[in-house]
């Protein structure tokens, strides 16, 4: 039986928070660092990576805490309540600079960002988790998925569509200094997350009671690290979130160097002249990615997921180097904006089919072991984001450095980059994206759960649970027994 509409728009809800949030911190937030805040590219990579791992490894300790809670909302729903008016606060203390010196600014970045990370995933991986226990069919989780996905691009659009236009009216309007426009900024954001994620927890429900739910830790990880699908799944996804850090995190540089610097950066369309600027770029990529979302089950219904992930890698590979041929001029940045259409629409397509995937890999685990796991198995979904995260995020960063690109800090001096510098930013738009959407290809191309296999899975599954059933459905631990004993 399909889920009500109601339930996968509030569904959709809590990744619309989630992204208006990470967007941000993927795409402004090394901006942040060392052109606002005012910390060298070399601490800024470091922070990144640091705070990052620890994100990371934080992922699957939230997974098994949240796979043991129950109440009477049932394991994973129930953070969405708890954690979100902490979300919303440390969103706020992390883009607020403190007037103190160079030292103690950095502790304050490092102690706002581990904060904002670990209450991330106290939040997210459960949250993701959930997709494991509302549906039991295999393409009904695709649809779960896509919802989620269309609402984070819709959020991820409106957050960044707005940001550098927040920025500058509390700047300009209120006469707010730098520091203080973005800190004003994120505040307006955050209030949206709270309501978004109260909405989720309301408009939601848990639905399926999986077999074997009472294993140990230990039992866990190692039926966890066993699991060959997760382990290629993990690799394809890594590489699939760095593709989208490396060319997410150069984009504030690229057009504050080298977009900017051309003598008219302005589109006509309709009569009309529109500032070709950082955010309208990113803004039209996220709702090129809602399109890719809603073509994302049609497609992977009609193909299989994993063709589908090995096609839009290729596309991706092709895309990407075209955009290195773009030349610096009106007609030029037409094309850019083009090409960031197709590749947005392709990365939205990308996008459900990955968190759809993590929900086959927790069934297959399910079956093979006798236990799903699944926010362990979910955790490491968003381990393998945020590890991805971190290296692009860090990599940007030194990779600037190397090649000697000034870091403005508090300075509003016009700055030119060296030539180094400028190659490097364009570098980091085509080729190396490019390079790592090949290594995606390769990975998943070994990746074994195909729709036969998962049909397979899902039918011995639906025997075992007896069904999709309510948890509060008294019949359930009769059912669960009965599971465990064939």
């Amino acid at each position: 039986m399909a889920a009500p509409l109601s339930e996968k728009i509030g569904y959709g809800f809590g990744d619309m928070a989630s992204s208006m949030f990470w967007k941000v911190f993927s795409y402004y937030l090394p901006f942040f660092y060392s052109n606002i805040f005012g910390i060298s590219l070399i601490d800024t990579g470091i922070l990144l990576l640091v705070t990052r791992i620890w994100d990371a490894v934080s992922d699957p300790m939230m997974g098994a805490v949240a796979d043991r809670t129950k109440t009477k909302w049932g394991k994973y729903r129930p953070y969405l309540l708890w954690i979100a008016p902490l979300f919303s606060i440390c969103g706020i203390l992390l883009f607020t600079t403190p007037d103190w010196s160079y030292s103690a600014k950095l502790i304050w970045a490092y102690a706002t960002y581990i904060a904002m990370m670990t209450v991330y995933t106290g939040i997210n991986v459960p949250y993701g988790a959930m997709l494991g226990v509302m549906t039991s069919n295999s393409k009904e989780k695709t649809v779960f998925s896509s919802f989620r996905m269309f609402f984070a691009y819709g959020g991820s659009f409106i957050a960044l569509f707005l940001w550098d236009p927040l920025c500058s009216m509390f700047e300009n309007s209120f006469g707010a200094t730098a520091q203080t426009s973005w800190r004003l900024s994120m505040t307006v954001i955050a209030a949206c997350c709270f309501f978004l994620f109260l909405l989720c927890f309301w408009m939601t429900k848990e639905k399926v009671k999986q077999i074997g739910e009472k294993t140990s830790l230990k039992k866990d990880v190692k039926n966890l690290v066993t699991n060959k699908p997760w382990w290629l799944l993990n690799g394809a996804s890594l590489c699939f979130n760095l593709f989208n850090t490396v060319r997410g995190a150069t984009v504030a540089y690229f057009f504050v160097d080298i977009i900017d610097k051309a003598p008219d950066h302005d589109l006509m369309l309709f009569g009309l002249k529109i500032l070709f600027y950082s955010g309208l770029f990113l803004g039209i990529g996220e709702v090129a990615n809602m399109i890719g979302v809603a073509t994302a089950v049609p497609i992977t219904n009609k193909i299989g997921k994993k063709p589908t992930f090995i096609m839009v890698d290729l596309l991706l590979i092709g895309f990407s180097i075209l955009f290195f041929f773009c030349p610096v001029s009106v007609s030029g940045f037409w094309l850019m904006l083009l090409l960031q259409v197709v590749i947005s629409v392709l990365t939205g397509i990308m996008s459900p089919l990955v968190w759809s995937m993590y929900a086959d890999v927790s069934d297959y685990s399910e079956l093979k072991n006798g236990s799903a796991s699944t926010g362990l198995i979910f955790s490491s979904a968003s381990m393998a984001q945020k590890f991805g995260g971190a290296i692009g995020g860090a990599a940007v960063m030194w990779l600037l450095d190397s090649v000697g690109y000034v870091a403005r800090g508090d300075a509003v001096a016009d700055i030119t980059q060296p030539a180094g510098a400028i190659s490097c930013l364009w570098y980091l738009m085509t080729f190396i994206p490019a390079g790592v959407a090949l290594l995606s290809m390769v990975i998943v191309w070994l990746y074994p759960l195909g729709t036969a296999k998962m049909d397979e899975i899902v039918a011995k599954l639906n025997k075992m649970r007896g069904g999709e059933r309510l948890l509060d459905n008294p019949e359930y631990d009769e059912l669960t027994d009965l599971a465990t004993q064939m």
